[in-house]
């Protein structure tokens, strides 16, 4: 392999893309993979995670890397595109030693992982050369107690010893290094780390940020991060992700946190949770968001733009007004059709909604089977459909992204 650096550092290479020969894009640099090759001989590199289109990531051996440079990363030869899994005592540069605590051989003190340094041998090979240390001394101070003074280092690998990977770990650079991805995304990094790195990184992770992340994580992974934090934080977190993402999560837990965690939670949120665990596994009340957007006949095409507007609603459930008499708050008043954007688009801001109402398209009753309200997506190609109890008053709405996770095989989030 010839490259056309001999030194590079880790943390200008994420979120790098990676081409073939020929130009074609492959995918982004997510981490790279070294192995300890023991206390005599610096970490080797063995290759990189590279995140190819549908979000998979793959492992692309560093013999298959033809140049590396901080603007770019080509490889040559084909790929397995196979999922990346971590095996034997390999290590993910960014995941596992990025934040990692060291000491220094010369008893000057400990330090902070924030940069690898790779180099390439005269042999061809790359491996870990120096590590960038956020130092941290203990200094006496006139008082007699101890503050911490901090500056930044660049170190041989030599010159620093890593303590035992079940120490505890910060995960501050992690979190940074990652503060633009995606939520689905970051849950794909967490859910490649060990159980523990997971944990750590989970836990620095703010209230909002983690409940989106939760929901894009598998249902085992959900308890395992909800079960490791305080009743508390927990409820807190509950309370930032969607009602129906929430419900799903506490069907998972046992009877006993599932009452303490809605006992904690705020009394509004918490209602709409238990709304939707009061419905059998199954049907479209157990699986609906309980909070779409809902606007009397009297409102103006304006109000209901604006409605759709905001921030927090997905496309999906965007997509679509309800239309109800008072009160607005599910269950509502009586159930009268609802109106689609493009309705809304093409209609004069002042006009009133009841004159543009979709009437024909039926809502679903809480008590079908989601095979049926899949149907019914399916049928007229909706994206999102209302759901009505045996009063006919709306108390939900279900989208496509709602039904996807029960429709698709429980492990689709890790399969090939």
């Amino acid at each position: 392999m010839s490259a056309q650096v001999s030194k590079i550092f880790v943390a200008r290479l994420l979120g790098l893309d990676v081409f073939d020969p020929l130009g074609d894009r492959l995918g982004r640099l997510r981490d790279v993979v070294v192995v300890s090759r023991g206390p005599q001989k610096a970490p080797a590199c063995v290759g990189v995670v590279v995140e190819v289109p549908g979000k998979r990531r793959v492992f692309v051996p560093m013999t298959r890397i033809q140049s590396m440079e901080s603007t770019q990363i080509i490889c040559s030869g084909l790929v397995n595109m196979r999922r990346f899994q971590q095996r034997g005592q390999e290590m993910l540069v960014v995941a596992e030693i990025f934040d990692r605590t060291v000491t220094f051989v010369d008893a000057s003190g400990r330090g902070l992982i924030e940069d690898v340094g790779l180099t390439q041998t005269r042999r061809g090979d790359w491996e870990i050369n120096e590590y960038y240390v956020q130092r941290i001394e203990a200094t006496n101070t006139l008082l007699g107690l101890r503050n911490r003074r901090r500056n930044k280092v660049l170190v041989s690998w030599e010159d620093v010893r890593h303590g035992a990977q079940s120490e505890p770990q910060s995960a501050d650079n992690f979190v940074a290094t990652h503060d633009e991805m995606k939520a689905a995304d970051f849950a794909d990094a967490l859910h490649e780390m060990t159980g523990k790195r997971r944990l750590e990184v989970a836990a620095h992770l703010q209230d909002d940020r983690l409940a989106d992340v939760l929901q894009e994580l598998p249902d085992r992974e959900q308890v395992e991060i909800l079960s490791a934090l305080s009743l508390e934080r927990a409820a807190d977190v509950l309370e930032e992700m969607d009602p129906d993402d929430a419900a799903d999560l506490l069907a998972e837990v046992s009877e006993d946190t599932k009452h303490q965690l809605l006992e904690l939670m705020n009394e509004e949120e918490a209602e709409d949770v238990r709304r939707l665990l009061a419905y059998p596994e199954g049907t479209a009340g157990s699986v609906m968001t309980p909070v779409p957007v809902i606007l009397t006949p009297e409102s103006s095409v304006a109000e209901a733009l604006a409605s759709v507007r905001m921030e927090e609603l997905s496309p999906a459930l965007a997509s679509t007004v309800y239309v109800v008499r008072p009160p607005l708050e599910t269950p509502t008043g009586r159930y009268l059709g609802q109106v689609h954007i493009q309705a809304l688009l093409r209609a004069a801001p002042p006009e009133p909604l009841g004159d543009i109402l979709d009437k024909e398209l039926e809502p679903m009753s809480d008590l079908s089977s989601i095979t049926d309200v899949v149907r019914h997506l399916a049928t007229y190609n909706l994206t999102s459909v209302g759901v009505v109890n045996n009063e006919g008053r709306l108390v939900g709405a279900i989208t496509v992204d709602d039904v996807l996770d029960h429709i698709l095989p429980d492990d689709w989030r890790s399969a090939d």
